[in-house]
């Protein structure tokens, strides 16, 4: 629809003409090509990463039930949607586990098994596509019998100890060919320690995307439904991860991170901390991604799939936020629908 100006009516009231003057910003409104040409952001397929589960077994695609469209995949089948990522011209995938529960005790000690799901999915997909990026998940959660990202004693959740365990775990997917490691847990002087033990170990290259802002969020849901952590987690994960109230705790966090040697920062979730985002790249600009995490991804898709909104809109808009907000990256589960849609 375009627009007109008209004189007023009525001779008393003052124009719009008097109003605005010459500062009209419905010109640059006016068509699709102008529109473009204005842009302040854009959302190309280089902005994402893709989040994949993976799950024993052959020739398995098991739904997620919370996340609509989203599956758990054997080894066999990540290594197609691997394929499928490098096609679509997706940098990089994301690997979570679902770790069979007679594999779960009270240390994670799975975490630490050079042939574990993460490690079989990172050869397989480096044997499937060399020039994709892969990004592994350091954090004991998958693992342990009771659901916490550390190690307990009683109700505490070990800092120090678990840091320890976090580095060998980190040590044993840079082997199986990671290239990046995102740790997840929150401990205390986690980055640095990676880092170290990374350099040490001959691993230079392999970068450190800091879950560095992870707030104790209501939308991980679904994403513990995924990997099989919301029938055992005993309590909550306040004591470590952040508090919703809270955004000069994230700074503090980003600081301390960025000094030990991170590569990347990250916010998760995504949605309700776009404020978050933006603090951290005006404050360090650095490489700062989003996590559009599970609870997020599944309200619109469960709302897309009702017709209660424009699935497909709602989809864009929401990535499109988050590089409003200074993401120069997302994780999503609706990559695979987003790269497709670019690329048409």
């Amino acid at each position: 629809m375009t627009f007109q100006s008209r004189p007023s009516s009525n001779p008393d009231r003052t124009s719009v003409d008097e109003i605005v003057g010459r500062r009209r910003m419905r010109r640059n409104r006016k068509s699709d090509w102008a529109r473009r040409m204005v842009r302040e952001n854009t959302l190309t397929v280089d902005d994402l990463i893709w989040p994949l589960f993976v799950i024993a077994g052959s020739n398995v695609r098991q739904p997620v039930a919370s996340m609509p469209g989203v599956e758990r995949l054997s080894i066999d089948e990540i290594r197609r949607d691997a394929a499928r990522a490098a096609e679509l011209g997706i940098p990089a995938v994301a690997v979570f586990p679902y770790t069979d529960p007679a594999l779960r005790d009270a240390t994670g000690s799975e975490a630490l098994n050079a042939n574990n799901l993460v490690c079989q999915a990172c050869r397989a997909i480096r044997e499937e596509t060399g020039d994709i990026g892969i990004m592994t998940d350091v954090a004991l959660d998958p693992y342990t019998s009771h659901g916490h990202d550390g190690l307990m004693s009683g109700e505490e959740i070990l800092n120090d100890e678990t840091v320890d365990q976090l580095v060998t775990q980190a040590l044993v997917q840079a082997e199986a060919g990671t290239d990046i490691i995102g740790p997840s847990d929150m401990m205390d002087g986690r980055i640095g320690a990676i880092r170290e033990g990374l350099d040490n170990g001959g691993y230079r290259n392999v970068q450190i995307m800091s879950y560095t802002a992870k707030y104790a969020s209501a939308f991980y849901g679904p994403f513990r439904d995924a990997v099989g952590t919301n029938a055992t987690l005993i309590g909550d994960k306040r004591t470590y991860q952040m508090d919703p109230a809270n955004t000069d705790e994230a700074i503090r966090e980003a600081e301390l991170d960025v000094a030990e040697g991170a590569d990347m920062i990250m916010v998760k979730p995504g949605m309700p901390y776009l404020d978050i985002i933006r603090r951290l790249k005006d404050a360090f600009a650095m490489p700062t991604f989003a996590y559009q995490v599970s609870g997020e991804f599944a309200m619109i898709a469960a709302a897309g799939q009702n017709g209660w909104i424009d699935h497909d809109r709602a989809m864009l808009e929401s990535l499109m936020a988050f590089k409003r907000a200074g993401a120069d990256g997302i994780l999503t589960y609706f990559a695979p629908m987003v790269a497709e849609k670019l690329k048409a």
